[in-house]
């Protein structure tokens, strides 16, 4: 009898916590994709609001609203009530962009709220299919005068700040491409516009299969199951790139000013969210790995960012366009 009550018991706290978390999502859910459709950001929103759709039995709708290497999108977030219901989608360019930038309309530090970490992503070179280039020396060779051209998603994106962490370590460099978003840019190197990129593997990889784009060199530190030939950064060869590893990591982030309680309930159900099967799988189909954290490890994570992005971008005066 005990333990039928004990049982009873638990069953009732489950039940209550299912009805304060639909208690909670009694509004539509608006998730900010700051750039434009296609790329990693992008992608990861829309992975995340299928299934959080399901987790709080709610409308939950994806927009993009790319601009300022992602600072459009973000300050719309920013001003919006801290209700819950105006979420964004963010990747370590939140603290980056606005040490580039200057006069950003918002600080980082104190105008969102984290919510968790939801996952990360190494990054891939790639090049058109009929490019001369073959290596991760051939493009290191071309980077000698600064005239080779690569693309990126935006001033201090993480694609971009990849290109210059490249630079740093091989004594190279290179022409920067910026678009609004890594779809844009990929469109164009396709279409040999421009002859190299940096993205996101996740962003590419589709691209990467279908003969569209082929893949130089991934910046993981190993050589991931979904793409075996290609090998990383590190087995180059290349001086200076003997240890180099790259990720993004991506984020959910509300207004300032949430209420603990609704804070909490967010990350409850993106916890069941990226700890669904189907999300798992997906994610890592797209070479990218769900990694639910608490609110705090979250700003813990991007504050260490912060830490190692802003004196190198201070030291190469990284300024917007």
């Amino acid at each position: 009898m005990r333990l039928v009550a004990i049982m009873a018991g638990m069953l009732g706290l489950w039940a209550g916590s299912g009805a304060a978390l639909a208690q909670t999502f009694d509004k539509p859910i608006k998730i900010m994709a700051p750039y434009a459709p296609g790329g990693n950001i992008d992608v990861t929103a829309r992975i995340i609001a299928d299934k959080l759709r399901e987790v709080t039995g709610n409308t939950v709708i994806v927009e993009n609203k790319a601009g300022a290497s992602g600072m459009i999108g973000s300050d719309i977030v920013a001003r919006s009530a801290p209700d819950g219901t105006s979420l964004l989608v963010s990747a370590n360019s939140l603290v980056a962009v606005p040490a580039i930038y200057g006069n950003a309309p918002y600080d980082w530090r104190t105008a969102f709220t984290p919510i968790t970490h939801i996952q990360r992503v190494p990054a891939v070179l790639v090049v058109p299919p009929s490019s001369p280039i073959k290596t991760l020396a051939d493009f290191i060779a071309l980077g000698k005068d600064g005239k080779f051209a690569v693309a990126d998603s935006g001033v201090g994106t993480t694609n971009h700040l990849a290109i210059e962490l490249i630079g740093e370590a091989t004594g190279t460099k290179y022409t920067l491409v910026h678009y609004k978003g890594s779809g844009a840019a990929m469109i164009d190197v396709m279409a040999g516009q421009v002859p190299a990129q940096v993205d996101q593997l996740n962003a590419a990889i589709g691209n990467i299969k279908s003969g569209k784009l082929r893949a130089i060199a991934i910046t993981s530190d190993k050589r991931v199951p979904q793409l075996p030939d290609v090998p990383t950064f590190k087995e180059s060869g290349v001086k200076g790139l003997e240890n180099f590893t790259f990720a993004t990591f991506t984020g959910l982030f509300g207004p300032a000013k949430m209420p603990p309680e609704i804070v909490a309930k967010l990350n409850e159900a993106m916890v069941k969210v990226l700890k669904d099967p189907a999300v798992v799988a997906r994610f890592a189909e797209l070479t990218a790995e769900a990694y639910p954290t608490t609110p705090q490890e979250t700003a813990a994570m991007f504050d260490a960012e912060d830490k190692m992005v802003v004196p190198l971008i201070k030291k190469l005066q990284i300024k917007p366009e």
